[in-house]
C-alpha cells in the first residue's frame, strides 16, 4: 500500500446476509460431519432464494447427518422465523443433492494412495495471507471496524435492545490514511433489514446511538464524519428473498477486506484437506507471527499448491517495502519454520474439529477467540532468533 494520503473502504455483512447464511449452511453440515467423522471429505455448497434452501456437492463420510434438520436450525439461530421476512426456517423447503468425491481427487489427497506418498494437496491453486500493525488485531482497520458494526447490529437485534432490525444488513467503511497510517473514519454506511413500521428517522437515530457509536473509537470519528444509514431509506424485503445466496461470494468480506491480495477460492464447506481453506489459514498465521515478531509492518505471503502434491510449488513473501530484513532471507526463514504441507498444516492448527460454523460470518481472520488457531502468535521468538532480531 502507497505512503501517500488515500481513503480505502472495506465492507461487512451480517449473518442474515443471504451469502452468509448460505456459507452457514455449509459450515454447519462440514461440523456435523466433521463431529462424527474427522477424516470426511467434505465440499458442500448452498443455495438459498426465497422459501427454498438446496445444497449440493461432493461429501465422503462414514456417518449419517440429518441434513434437512442441521439446515433448518442453522437459519433459526441467524433469526429467519416468520414469513413476514420472506424466509421461515420451520416452513422452507430443502432440498438436498449429494454425491461423493471424485475417487481421481480422493487417491490424490489420500496418504500413500497417489504418486506421492505424503497426503497431496486437494486441489491446485494459490492461496494469501496478510497481516498489518494497523490495529490489535494486526488487521486493516477498515475491516474490523466494518465487522464491529454488522456484529453489533446482530447483538442488539438479537437482544432486542432495537427490536425492529431484522438479520439481513450490511456496513462499510471509508477511512482517511494519511502518509500510510490511518488517521480518521471519513464515511460510514450502513444498510439493515427492519420492521415495516419503524419510521426512518428513529432507526437512523437508533443505529448510530446503539451501533456505530458503541463499537468505533470516537477519536476516530469527527464533524467531517459522514453517515448513510439506509440510503435508499426502505430495507424491509431482505434475506433469501431479497436476494439469492450462494456459498463463497463474500470471499474479500471473509479475509482482509480487500487488502492484500486473494487466490480467488473461498472457504466455507470445505473441510481441510482443501487448501483453499487450510493453506489461507496457515498463509494468516505465517504473517501475522511476521509482523507480530517485528519483521515488518505489513506481510502477505503467497503459497501454491499442485492437485495431489504435498509440497507448495512456491512461496512468497511481500512486507511491501516494510520489512527489516530482506525478502528473500524472510522465505527462507518461513520454509524454515513453517511445515507447508496439507497434513502438516492440519496438524498444527489442529484443523480435523468442528469449528467451522462460527468463521462463517464476521471474518475468519483477527479473531481472538476458541478455535481460531491460526491467530495464534507463538512463533514470534523463533522468527525474532532467526531473523537477528
Amino acid at each position: 500500500m502507497s505512503k501517500d494520503n488515500y481513503f480505502f473502504t472495506s465492507e461487512s455483512v451480517t449473518e442474515g446476509h443471504p451469502d452468509k447464511v448460505a456459507d452457514a449452511i455449509s459450515d454447519s453440515v462440514l461440523d456435523a460431519i466433521m463431529t462424527e467423522d474427522k477424516h470426511c471429505r467434505v465440499a458442500c455448497e448452498t443455495l438459498v432464494t426465497t422459501g427454498l434452501a438446496f445444497i449440493a456437492g461432493e461429501i465422503t463420510t462414514t456417518c449419517y447427518v440429518h441434513m434437512p434438520e442441521i439446515v433448518r436450525n442453522t437459519i433459526r439461530e441467524i433469526g429467519y422465523d416468520s414469513s413476514d421476512m420472506g424466509f421461515d426456517w420451520q416452513t422452507c423447503s430443502v432440498i438436498t443433492s449429494i454425491d461423493k468425491q471424485s475417487p481421481d481427487i480422493a487417491q490424490g489427497v489420500n496418504k500413500g494412495e497417489g504418486h506421492y506418498q505424503d497426503q497431496g494437496a486437494g486441489d491446485q491453486g494459490l492461496m494469501f495471507g496478510f497481516a498489518c500493525d494497523e490495529t490489535e488485531e494486526l488487521m486493516p482497520m477498515t475491516t474490523i471496524f466494518a465487522h464491529r458494526i454488522t456484529r453489533q447490529l446482530a447483538k442488539v437485534r438479537k437482544e432486542k435492545i432495537l427490536k425492529f432490525l431484522r438479520p439481513d444488513g450490511k456496513s462499510q467503511v471509508t477511512i482517511e490514511y494519511e502518509n500510510g497510517e490511518p488517521r480518521r473514519v471519513d464515511t460510514i454506511v450502513v444498510s439493515t433489514q427492519h420492521s415495516p413500521d419503524v419510521a426512518y428517522d428513529k432507526l437512523k437515530e437508533a443505529v448510530i446511538k446503539e451501533v456505530i457509536q458503541q463499537v468505533i473509537p470516537s477519536e476516530m470519528m469527527d464533524d467531517n464524519t459522514k453517515f448513510f444509514i439506509n440510503p435508499t431509506g426502505k430495507f424491509v424485503i431482505g434475506g433469501p428473498m431479497g436476494d439469492c445466496g450462494l456459498t463463497g461470494r463474500k470471499i474479500i468480506v471473509d479475509t482482509y477486506g480487500g487488502r492484500g491480495s486473494h487466490g480467488g477460492g473461498c472457504f466455507s464447506g470445505k473441510d481441510p484437506s482443501k487448501v483453499d481453506r487450510s493453506a489461507s489459514y496457515m498463509g494468516r498465521y505465517i504473517a501475522k507471527n511476521i509482523v507480530a515478531a517485528g519483521i515488518a509492518k505489513q506481510c502477505e505471503i503467497q503459497i501454491a499448491y499442485a492437485i495431489g502434491v504435498a509440497q507448495p510449488v512456491s512461496v512468497l513473501v511481500d512486507t511491501m517495502g516494510t520489512g527489516v530484513i530482506g525478502h528473500k532471507k524472510i522465505a527462507e526463514i518461513v520454509k524454515e519454520v513453517f511445515d507447508l504441507r496439507p497434513a502438516m498444516i492440519i496438524e498444527q492448527l489442529n484443523l480435523l474439529r468442528p469449528i467451522y460454523r462460527q468463521t462463517s460470518a464476521y471474518g475468519h481472520f483477527g479473531r481472538n477467540e476458541p478455535g481460531f488457531t491460526w491467530e495464534k502468535t507463538d512463533k514470534v521468538d523463533i522468527l525474532k532468533q532467526k531473523a537477528g532480531l
